[in-house]
């Protein structure tokens, strides 16, 4: 049977979520009759508040084939090492959840496995010590990695901080310049098929009418395809994940320029520091149950290091995802799919990850409902595994104050409690093949929020206590002395990849 190619794809909501997928669809259909077009308006504001990313997003940079450095000068960018976590465990506690590789195995021994025994006899240093990207987090250094081989600053692993409004900006030139079309309006109406309830066409408030074989929804929160056309329905998760506000605002930078992202905890939720060339990103995440929005904004505005820069925008949100993020001939992408709260930087992973496995099961006119139903369990898994990974900083926590017992006394997910029982007899950690957190990630947050196994993986006992220790510290010296040679974060920028005024 033949296949009825997709003519044309409407892309409904611009930011982020709407110019990447029209930038990476368009790389992709650039010499095919598909065309793309994207609708948004100038009227309807941009969240913009998920600047930190994650290090999927220099895949997606290669991807395109961007020069790196020309998309950090013209967004304002800087880079990422990890994000440092301040108070959660406890006040004046801190530890850093980095990028990339920690330790080595030995002998088929995982390094976790060896560290912990160690630990366990009093043997074995900070977790942090065996991080090139920790250490260098720490002394706020940066530099991309270098051919050295079987030294740390040959797999150096990192993101980005972004000016969310000029990343977007980049992203539409390059998706124009490929052929995407942009349409200035706002959306009136949604018509349905009679027949089978997919979408048909949109209605602009011009009267313009849009009619596309394929339709993206990118409208943020308010889904305004998925649901409210399509009426897909939404499983929320504010009982696992309750903070359902957030106030952000940008300020002047007086503090250091560092290369990780801060998450400070507060008596309700966080506080989030992203430092960028320009400015500084703030933002406060919290639970409307335990205190008032202008409360939450006071303190906000109050701990600011700098001068603001603009009035602070609040945001209401429901932490969870769609029922269906591909309903129909309808796919939602970033916020219209689900939002998980900005603690681990996924949001935009969250968008590429879609727009990948979009790609992947890429539809012609009949949309297999197969294809359908793989794509949808596929981001639901990837949803609820980042939500298990965001449940443990709220659980496992020894603050004080009603919102975090309320937090430490919840009831996890199913999938969390399997984690953690497998973690607490032996430190043994578990993962799914296609999940975002990686074994040093997972590593990182139990031992940061001090999560602790009963004992050791017994495999570390088929290594003998000599050889462990000499590892660990060989490990150590080599991170501290990279670490040390590293140039500063400024420094690093000036050099390659200052801004453009």
């Amino acid at each position: 049977m033949p296949n009825e190619p997709i003519r044309s794809v409407a892309i409904v909501g611009g930011g982020t979520a709407g110019w990447m997928t029209a930038a990476i669809l368009s790389k992709f259909l650039n010499e095919g009759p598909c065309r793309i077009r994207l609708i948004e308006s100038a009227d309807i504001g941009t969240i913009g508040v998920g600047e930190a990313t994650i290090p999927p997003i220099i895949d997606a940079i290669r991807l395109l084939g961007i020069d790196e450095n020309d998309l950090i000068r013209k967004t304002h960018a800087s880079f990422k090492l990890g994000i440092e976590f301040k108070d959660w465990t406890r006040p004046g506690h801190s530890y850093i959840h980095p990028f990339g590789p920690t330790g080595l195995p030995q002998q088929g021994v995982d390094f976790s496995a060896y560290w912990f025994k160690h630990r366990e006899r009093g043997e074995a240093s900070p977790l942090e010590e065996y991080s090139l990207q920790a250490a260098a987090a720490r002394l706020g250094k940066f530099m991309r990695p270098i051919n050295v081989t079987k030294s740390p600053v040959e797999t150096i692993t990192y993101a980005l901080h972004l000016d969310a409004s000029l990343f977007a900006a980049y992203l539409r030139t390059y998706a124009e310049a490929r052929g995407v079309t942009r349409t200035e309006g706002k959306l009136e109406s949604v018509a349905l098929r009679r027949e089978d309830g997919f979408i048909e066409s949109l209605v602009l408030e011009s009267g313009e009418r849009i009619e596309a074989d394929f339709f993206i929804d990118c409208t943020g929160f308010r889904g305004v395809l998925i649901e409210g056309a399509l009426q897909t329905g939404y499983e929320d998760w504010t009982r696992w994940l309750p903070c359902d506000r957030a106030v952000a605002v940008p300020c002047e930078r007086t503090g250091p320029f560092s290369s990780h992202t801060l998450a400070t905890a507060r008596d309700v939720g966080w506080q989030w520091r992203i430092p960028l060339q320009h400015r500084v990103g703030n933002g406060y995440v919290y639970c409307s149950n335990f205190i008032q929005d202008d409360e939450a904004q006071q303190k906000l505005m109050s701990s600011l290091e700098g001068r603001a820069l603009r009035e602070p925008l609040r945001l209401r949100f429901t932490t969870g995802r769609r029922r269906l993020s591909w309903n129909k001939n309808c796919v939602a992408i970033g916020l219209a799919a689900g939002f998980l709260e900005p603690l681990e930087s996924s949001g935009i992973y969250l968008i590429q990850r879609a727009i990948a496995l979009l790609w992947q099961f890429f539809p012609d006119r009949r949309f297999s409902q197969p294809d359908i139903d793989r794509y949808n369990s596929q981001v639901a898994f990837e949803y609820e595994r980042i939500r298990d990974f965001l449940i443990v900083h709220y659980n496992k926590t020894q603050r004080e104050g009603e919102f975090w017992r309320y937090c430490r006394n919840m009831e996890l997910p199913d999938s969390l409690k399997e984690r953690l029982d497998l973690f607490r007899g032996y430190g043994r950690i578990v993962r799914d093949e296609n999940e975002l957190f990686n074994v040093q990630s997972w590593l990182f947050l139990f031992d940061g929020q001090e999560v602790r196994p009963e004992g050791y993986d017994p495999r570390a006992d088929t290594l003998s206590a000599e050889k462990g220790r000499r590892a660990l510290d060989n490990i150590r010296a080599v991170v501290a002395m990279c670490a040390a040679d590293m140039p500063l974060h400024e420094a690093f920028i000036a050099q390659h990849c200052a801004m453009t005024s």
